[in-house]
């Protein structure tokens, strides 16, 4: 049921038969978290991936347009915007090089959240993915 106070909140489930994956990037299933926080949000994200379960790095989304240090990731500053209230718009940076940006969008609904992500994954191969995610 859709939180009408915030339409990212929540747990969502990928919906794989809507998602268009990487080709080095094919998780069979995963659940994301949206917690809300002052500045922002907390995004945790977990499934498996060729049969072993990935629990990604939480990844805090501070929504004020504004460099951030990402932590444990030497040298990457994270910046992100919610440019209207269903999106949210990110981007990591390394000195003036862009390595990964991403769009979140929620559904007029409330139902379906739309991941565009795309960057350089830690082998250091580009890769851009859409991911379609359920409200639970």
């Amino acid at each position: 049921m859709p939180n009408q106070q915030d339409p990212f909140s929540g747990t969502w489930k990928m919906n794989p038969q809507k998602s268009n994956f990487d080709p080095n990037h094919r998780p069979s299933e995963a659940t994301m978290r949206f917690e809300r926080e002052s500045e922002g949000y907390l995004m945790r994200a977990e499934g498996v991936c060729d049969g072993k379960h990935v629990e990604e790095q939480p990844q805090r989304f501070i929504l004020d347009g504004k460099e951030h240090p990402v932590p444990g990731v030497p040298d990457v500053t994270a910046v992100s915007t919610r440019p209207d209230p269903n999106t949210i718009r990110a981007a990591a940076r390394s000195g003036d090089r862009t390595v990964g940006e991403g769009s979140y969008v929620v559904s007029a609904d409330g139902a379906t959240l739309t991941a565009t992500v795309r960057g350089i994954d830690a082998q250091q191969r580009p890769f851009q993915t859409t991911v379609v995610w359920d409200r639970q």
